[in-house]
């Protein structure tokens, strides 16, 4: 991707499930004006009042297994019977007109679109502050079985070892404070060319 060309920003939100990036990224999102929330691929049904390109891009199943198979995501997953991911093309549409993306991710997701957009993209991880922490917060959530916050926990240590590989990571110890640090990290990130 050349750079001279691609003239909008990236910025990657990832996270173990139960940090709060999602809250964070909604915050940061009514804050700054002019970035907008990636729209991910799906083949799964549209509910009742979604839209296509708006809630998410919906594709049948054997469109979306030949965008895999010729490299049209930056990242997908299968679950629930359903793949979800992240198109290229419309990604690279948005950095080309110069449109400014948060996209929540994976931490392989991340290190993939870092590779494709090396200079167009920054990386933040959001971590608890420990996993004491992270696994109050699993457990104050509605509905989760312990079977199911274990597995989170598992996934939170293996998505931990990759947060060096991040450009920012930010410890969400205070909501707020994480949010304007985040707010703060981003603002300065897109006013440099």
């Amino acid at each position: 991707m050349s750079e001279s060309v691609a003239n909008g920003k990236l910025i990657v939100f990832s996270a173990p499930s139960g940090t709060g990036k999602s809250t964070i990224a909604g915050k940061v999102l009514k804050r700054i004006a002019g970035l907008a929330f990636s729209v991910s691929a799906t083949t799964r049904p549209k509910r009742p009042g979604e839209e296509h390109g708006d809630h998410y891009y919906f594709l049948d199943r054997q469109d979306f297994e030949e965008r895999v198979a010729n490299g049209g995501f930056i990242e997908y997953e299968y679950f629930f019977g359903n793949y979800y991911g992240t198109l290229l093309d419309k990604t690279l549409e948005a950095v080309n007109a110069g449109r400014n993306l948060l996209l929540d991710l994976d931490v392989k997701g991340a290190m993939n679109l870092k590779k494709l957009f090396p200079g167009n993209a920054l990386l933040i991880f959001i971590r608890p502050p420990d996993m004491e922490t992270l696994r109050a917060r699993l457990t104050a959530r509605d509905g989760e079985n312990p079977h199911g916050i274990q597995e989170r926990l598992d996934r939170a240590e293996l998505e931990l070892g990759y947060a060096a590989s991040f450009d920012v990571v930010v410890v969400n110890d205070d909501l707020q404070r994480a949010a304007d640090e985040v707010t703060a990290i981003i603002t300065k990130f897109l006013s440099t060319t």
